[in-house]
């Protein structure tokens, strides 16, 4: 029976092995494979927002028109959107690099499908495309890091970073998705062993990522510095340091020749335009001279790097120096309009059962880092793997206390560690170790923290004798009051109704306008995009001031219907800050005689209210009251 047990345990554990000696062979093929079954998963998941092309942010909506704009024959290099704020258009500071994978998958869905459902499954699938780089590059990661296996956990762990997951989700078509994958592709090229391709991926990855727009050049100057810094620190550094700034500052030029709009081809600070080019390049220069110098102690390579860093920066100051705030915008702008954004705001401002999963991972990563540390200290090489992975980490987790908006970062970031973590402690409870069990277990409740922390929250509650206090209703109603707003006012249903007017121009609230605009043949103000700066604040004072000051501004826009959404999540700011402005009147049922409401051929009850802004009436401030 003895020989019988052992011959089979040797059939087994030679069995795993050829398995394992597979898997480590085919690991990209595997993770294709399981990228697969995610999609399919997130489309039979996210299938009604497909049907009834639910784009649900405004960026999402402007990235659609922006497509379907050019499919249509407006110019490569012009992104103006003319059908917000007419008659010359809004200038959108986006490039078409983005558009080209969303514009193909239109093309080819039209070929046999009608331009309705192509543009939906076209808009259903594109956001799943860049996360298979995210799972391909993270993969890798986890390969440097944790083993031949350390993959598997790094590739499945998107599906727990619930944030930055969901700009992935079909109809997520807004560029931020290439960008973290991006991002993530910059941090595989960093820690990659072979120095010349990892310096040429890092490289075009992150001029890819500026590309497309610069809300990661944060991360992408950290990646350079440090590559730098381990340029200065290790001997022979200079093998990953020289492809890299090679291929950023080329890239880089290459992709402002190909991608940059009109607008874009001035000294602007917001986009890849002729002030970054010039920047890439002088700092791209600086690198390679600096590789190139026959440095053989860190102190010199120390201060060449402080001299040639100090006269890029010097080169960008005296030239450029409005750039060092790229957005530029206005102190009333940020006031009225930004500082409303949740997005904007730090995660301290942040209700408790957003921080708690959103903070799940990049906790766990912190666990995993300690841990990577401790186990590569005597291994200078893996040490800087680790080094790398862990600056990255915790200068993504500390911009979450600038702005909310690097959540998704923060979170995908700390993949590598956190799926280290996890696999070293089933590696150690597979081989029956009590802590290696403990240590797995809770790092499967870490990463599980977005499903559970609710449930949890109120368990915890009771089990300590405190009482769970319910919500007030009042809130509770006006909150989901709100958020019924936020979702039926977006609607394609309750849009599309206004098809039956004649084109007009229609003054609305800042974040209905790109939905708007990408559901009727009708045209808007105002969008969120900080280019069109004047137009919000033209919104946002008419909407504040008092009504007999409305029609100036909607004659200058050449408005002539007036849309608002009752409880809509913009309407409550101007409801909030100006009780007695006109939006807050309107929400009393206080319509001036000049706004005549106009009716709809529909058997829906419309979630807005639509009226026809009469010029020719006397301006005086007669109110009727409205049955």
């Amino acid at each position: 029976m003895d020989l019988k047990r052992d011959a089979l345990r040797d059939r087994a554990l030679r069995a795993f092995h050829e398995q394992s000696v597979f898997a480590d062979r085919h690991w990209k093929w595997l993770i294709f494979l399981f990228w697969i079954a995610t999609a399919a998963w997130l489309l039979t998941a996210r299938w009604p927002s497909v049907e009834w092309f639910v784009l649900s942010d405004t960026d999402d909506n402007m990235r659609y028109l922006q497509v379907r704009d050019w499919l249509a024959g407006q110019g490569w290099f012009d992104l103006r959107q003319y059908r917000l704020d007419p008659p010359g258009g809004a200038d959108i500071h986006w490039s078409r690099l983005v558009d080209l994978p969303l514009a193909g998958l239109m093309l080819f869905f039209r070929a046999f499908a009608e331009t309705g459902l192509a543009d939906r499954l076209a808009c259903g699938i594109a956001p799943l495309l860049p996360l298979l780089l995210l799972m391909l590059g993270l993969g890798f990661v986890g390969r440097r890091l944790a083993g031949p296996h350390g993959w598997i956990v790094a590739a499945a762990a998107p599906l727990a970073a619930q944030m930055g997951l969901g700009m992935f989700a079909p109809m997520r078509i807004d560029h931020h998705g290439w960008q973290l994958a991006l991002t993530v592709t910059m941090l595989a090229g960093l820690v990659d062993r072979n120095w010349l391709r990892g310096g040429v991926i890092a490289g075009v990855s992150s001029a890819l990522s500026v590309a497309i727009g610069m809300e990661m050049i944060v991360y992408l100057a950290a990646a350079g510095a440090l590559v730098a810094l381990r340029w200065v620190f290790k001997e022979g550094a200079a093998r990953r340091m020289l492809p890299y700034a090679i291929s950023l500052g080329g890239a880089s030029a290459l992709l402002f020749v190909l991608f940059a709009s009109n607008a874009n081809r001035l000294p602007v600070c917001d986009a890849l335009s002729p002030v970054w080019v010039a920047v890439f390049s002088a700092a791209s220069a600086g690198m390679v001279l600096l590789a190139l110098l026959p440095l053989r102690r860190w102190p010199a390579r120390l201060g060449a790097g402080v001299l040639v860093g100090g006269a890029v920066a010097a080169f960008f100051w005296l030239n450029w120096p409005q750039c060092l705030t790229p957005y530029q915008i206005s102190p009333e702008l940020q006031r009225l309009w930004l500082a409303n954004i949740r997005e904007a705001k730090s995660i301290t401002a942040q209700a408790r059962s957003l921080v708690v999963p959103l903070m799940a991972l990049p906790v766990a990563g912190l666990a995993g880092l300690v841990w990577g540390l401790w186990r590569a200290r005597r291994d200078s090489e893996m040490l800087w793997a680790w080094a790398t992975v862990g600056l990255m980490m915790l200068f993504a987790t500390a911009l979450l206390f600038w702005q909310l908006r690097a959540g998704p970062a923060a979170q995908l970031l700390a993949i590598p560690a956190a799926a280290f973590a996890v696999h070293r402690a089933i590696v150690a409870a597979l081989r029956g170790r009590p802590a290696g069990i403990t240590a797995a277990l809770l790092a499967i409740v870490i990463l599980c923290a977005y499903p559970l922390y609710p449930p949890a929250s109120r368990l915890v509650a009771r089990i300590g004798g405190a009482p769970v206090a319910p919500a007030k209703p009042a809130v509770t109603s006006r909150r989901e009051a709100i958020r019924k707003a936020n979702g039926r006012c977006r609607t394609l249903p309750a849009l599309a109704v206004l098809d039956q007017l004649p084109p007009a121009t229609i003054f609305t609230m800042v974040d209905l306008g790109p939905r708007l605009i990408a559901t009727t043949h009708h045209r808007a103000i105002a969008g969120p995009y900080h280019r069109n700066g004047k137009a919000i604040l033209d919104i946002h004072k008419a909407f504040d001031g008092p009504a007999d000051g409305f029609r100036a501004v909607a004659a200058r826009h050449g408005a002539t219907l007036l849309l608002i959404c009752p409880d809509f999540p913009e309407g409550t700011i101007y409801q909030s800050r100006s009780p007695g402005g006109l939006y807050a009147a309107l929400m009393r049922g206080q319509v001036p005689d000049w706004l005549k409401p106009v009716r709809l051929n529909t058997g829906l009850t419309l979630p807005y209210q639509l009226y026809r802004i009469e010029y020719s009436a006397p301006r005086g401030e007669k109110v009727a009251e409205q049955r």
